[in-house]
């Protein structure tokens, strides 16, 4: 059995979208809907979106490919100076 908690949240939504849904269908019926040359291109923004996190996601990418390589570097290193005696390094 849910608790109270859960079905008033349910009824607070509910509520929510009905008003949602009756202000949406007033303003249709005021004349007040912006006309779809004057709207923002939905496509378009997702568009830019997606080349933001692309980009994002490039950088991302190359930071931890940058990482990764000094830490190799590192590792080889102490790899290195741990098989070799400290006199022959100089």
């Amino acid at each position: 059995m849910p608790s109270s908690g859960y079905i008033q949240a349910a009824v607070v939504l509910l509520a929510v979208q009905l008003v949602c849904v009756g202000a949406s269908d007033a303003d249709q019926e005021a004349g007040t809907v912006i006309p779809a040359e004057s709207r923002p291109c939905v496509d378009c923004h997702a568009f830019e979106f997606m080349q933001r996190a692309l980009q994002d996601l490039k950088k991302t990418a190359f930071n931890l490919d940058a990482r990764t390589e000094t830490l190799v570097l590192r590792a080889e290193r102490r790899a290195l100076c741990d098989c070799m005696p400290t006199n022959s390094l100089r």
